[in-house]
């Protein structure tokens, strides 16, 4: 329970952060959540390394970049692919809110704000 209480103060850290997650849900979870620079890496018409190379190219260059894909098995291979492609980009990665995530048992972004909206502080 400890970690519940604290998960809400934990994520505040990566508000500011470039968090690149799977689709618009994902996105629409984290920004009601308050985080401001999420970005969809699935795009119609756009290759993930082309997307990649977008929203590397909008952002400040010392941003810290957060890859939230799901913990399900093609959420973790994406995972792996989107972070050789970020850091050839020469993005700086910070996988500690992955981390927190996975600890919290929060396996699919799209529910995360569903879930720590439900954590309520007595």
């Amino acid at each position: 329970m400890k970690l519940n209480q604290n998960l809400k103060v934990e994520i505040e850290k990566y508000k500011y952060y470039v968090i690149i997650v799977e689709g618009n849900k994902d996105v629409n979870s984290l920004k009601s959540l308050g985080f401001e620079k999420v970005y969809a890496i699935h795009q119609n018409a756009v290759s993930i390394k082309e997307r990649a190379e977008q929203i590397v190219n909008q952002v400040d260059k010392k941003d810290k970049f957060c890859i939230m894909t799901d913990f399900d098995k093609k959420g973790k291979e994406l995972y792996f692919k989107l972070k050789t492609i970020f850091q050839e980009l020469g993005a700086r990665l910070d996988s500690t809110l992955r981390g927190i995530f996975l600890k919290a048992r929060i396996s699919h972004i799209e529910g995360a704000s569903k879930f720590i909206g439900k954590l309520d502080f007595a």
